[in-house]
């Protein structure tokens, strides 16, 4: 935390310039259902403390990245690009893809695999000066991927045990954060942190236990426990943000899809559900008018 920030330690391939991100986009799939990726078409450089220089990608020819991974609902919170880009893109480059080599060989001989490669990440958002917060956020998201995916240095015990922490903890997260939603509107009664009080008594309750719950239950992912404490608090936190904005993301998909394919039907509901509306407007309105 109290290292200073070091952007040139990112360089350009060959030279101690300022790297240079050449990208080509690339689409595959049908005209209806795109996928968008890109081609670095220049070698960028990092200089880690540990591992000496990481030169990125490997294989020109074959890299493609997304950018920054982030599902679009959470593009908001984490955009694509920003100060974060160098360092995610370098990260793309340390994992492997499947047909690839589990551990990525550094320009000095160092051997790094995914958990490595994670803390790279981290180190690299740092030098970049990303913010706190969201360094913390990306990388506990990474640290949760790695978790699913395992790495080359896990026996088959370990590698289950972190994913059984990680995938408990979450699920009990987001079912604590559901009842205790209903416990604020009273249509249930039974967190104890909340408990028969006031709203707002128990609106801040439920914000605490949002920390105190995830909190307890991230150190049950043992070497990752940070990743597990702040990805937890961060699910209980944004899960009522998430959900809305998971339902309002449905809908324009649906409505897309609807217009696409069905272009006569997305006008026919279009117009009633524009009529519904009027007519809502006009009944709510009309008591104002009596008076």
């Amino acid at each position: 935390m109290g290292v200073r920030p070091e952007p040139e330690r990112f360089h350009d391939e060959g030279s101690a310039d300022p790297p240079k991100i050449v990208l080509e986009r690339v689409e595959s799939g049908d005209v209806h259902r795109r996928t968008e990726r890109f081609r670095m078409l220049h070698r960028i450089a990092y200089r880690d403390r540990e591992h000496g220089d990481l030169l990125v990608p490997a294989d020109l020819g074959t890299f493609e990245t997304d950018l920054t991974s982030v599902p679009t609902i959470f593009t908001w919170l984490v955009p694509r690009t920003g100060r974060h880009l160098p360092p995610a893109l370098l990260h793309d480059g340390l994992v492997h893809a499947p047909d690839q080599p589990a551990s990525y060989l550094s320009v000095e001989g160092h051997v790094l695999d995914r958990v490595a490669a994670d803390r790279v990440f981290r180190a690299a958002m740092r030098d970049t000066d990303t913010g706190p917060v969201r360094s913390w956020l990306v990388w506990s998201a990474i640290t949760l991927s790695t978790i699913w995916h395992g790495s080359a240095a896990w026996s088959r015990a370990t590698h289950r045990r972190y994913q059984l922490a990680a995938a408990m903890s979450l699920v009990v997260i987001a079912l604590l954060g559901v009842l205790a939603t209903l416990d604020l509107f009273d249509v249930i009664d039974g967190v104890p942190w909340m408990g028969e009080r006031s709203f707002g008594m128990e609106l801040v309750g439920g914000l605490a236990g949002a920390v105190v719950v995830p909190l307890l239950l991230g150190l049950t992912w043992g070497r990752f426990a940070v990743a597990g404490v702040v990805s937890g608090i961060a699910l209980a936190v944004l899960l009522h943000v998430t959900v809305a904005l998971g339902l309002i993301t449905l809908a324009y998909q649906s409505a897309e899809w609807i217009a696409r394919r069905r272009p006569v039907a997305a006008i026919v509901i279009a117009a009633v559900v524009l009529a519904a509306h009027l007519v809502l407007v006009v009944l709510f309105l009309t008591p104002f008018r009596s008076n």
